[in-house]
């Protein structure tokens, strides 16, 4: 029997009252490309009571950056830049479908990529990316939970910023608390005993567009900050998982030394893996083709629209 046509869209509060206003461009898409195929598209808070009772509800569910725990339920999440999003049948990044993909440089063209990276480049960090240098400093940009190591993690955060300094040198560390973590007493007291301890390490909170500018190398678990430099011609390593992987060693699969060695001496190829990572691999809202590859991905997960 065919699923009744309902989608259901569970919004945070800000985003929900965006969405009713009309505002949140991705979600308006959304609602367009359902409603003219006769769906009936509705706004529900997001709370974990309403997502529960989404598994019993008749139609489709689409959820924001939460995981969608049933086979009627997808997610959304932008795909780190605006006006470009995702929709997947998991919450884990590491688990996206572009994340499973295999990116060969010279499947892209070159000029195509260039233009679209300096376009973009200019777009997000204005002129910030034509003034990068090298200055002698690996930039540590942390996440939460620094004190913990996860499924999805090699190791801490805190053990990882041990193995930068066992290999930096006589080069400077500067470790970024992300602005929009709370961390606890415990985490800022461990950081700020590494900087203590260490005359070359600096703690610093935000200012990730100066530290992509002036650093060599960016070392971290899976933060956004990585993918963005490399808008600045900045090599990335990673001690966690994520779906921007690709050009970017991973401590999982080498282990620490071949990934630092390999994100030390193998330049990435930046403009062409920007271009098919964000370009050809996400959906970009305010395109005439978005509503169509809304659809497309629904479909690919085995929704019936």
């Amino acid at each position: 029997m065919p699923e009744p046509r309902i989608l259901r869209i569970y919004l945070d509060p800000v985003s929900l009252r965006m969405a009713r206003e009309g505002s949140f461009g991705f979600v308006k898409r959304v609602r367009a490309a359902f409603g003219a195929r006769g769906f009936e598209v509705s706004f529900t808070e997001d709370t974990d009571a309403e997502r529960l009772l989404s598994e019993a509800r008749p139609g489709y569910s689409l959820f924001l950056m939460k995981d969608p725990f049933h086979p009627r339920a997808l997610s959304m999440r932008r795909a780190y830049y605006y006006p470009f999003w995702r929709i997947e049948a998991s919450a884990k990044r590491w688990e996206f479908r572009v994340a499973q993909k295999h990116f060969n440089p010279d499947e892209t063209d070159t000029d195509i990529a260039t233009e679209w990276f300096n376009r973009w480049r200019r777009f997000l960090f204005r002129k910030k990316p034509l003034n990068a240098e090298r200055s002698g400093l690996i930039y540590v940009p942390l996440q939460g939970r620094l004190l913990d190591h996860r499924s999805f993690q090699s190791m801490s955060p805190v053990e990882m910023i041990g193995e930068v300094q066992a290999r930096a040198g006589g080069r400077r560390i500067l470790l970024g608390l992300h602005p929009g973590e709370s961390h606890a007493p415990d985490e800022i007291a461990a950081v700020e005993r590494i900087a203590a301890d260490d005359p070359r390490v600096t703690l610093q909170k935000g200012g990730m567009e100066e530290a992509l500018r002036i650093c060599d190398l960016v070392v971290t678990q899976n933060s956004t900050a990585a993918l963005s430099g490399f808008f600045f011609r900045k090599p990335a390593m990673l001690f966690g998982e994520t779906d921007f992987h690709h050009q970017m060693p991973r401590v999982s699969a080498l282990g620490v030394d071949e990934a630092w060695r390999m994100a030390e001496e193998i330049t990435p190829a930046y403009a062409r893996y920007l271009y098919w990572f964000i370009q050809l691999n996400a959906i970009k809202a305010d395109t005439e083709m978005a509503e169509s590859q809304i659809v497309e991905t629904c479909r690919s997960h085995g929704w019936e629209v």
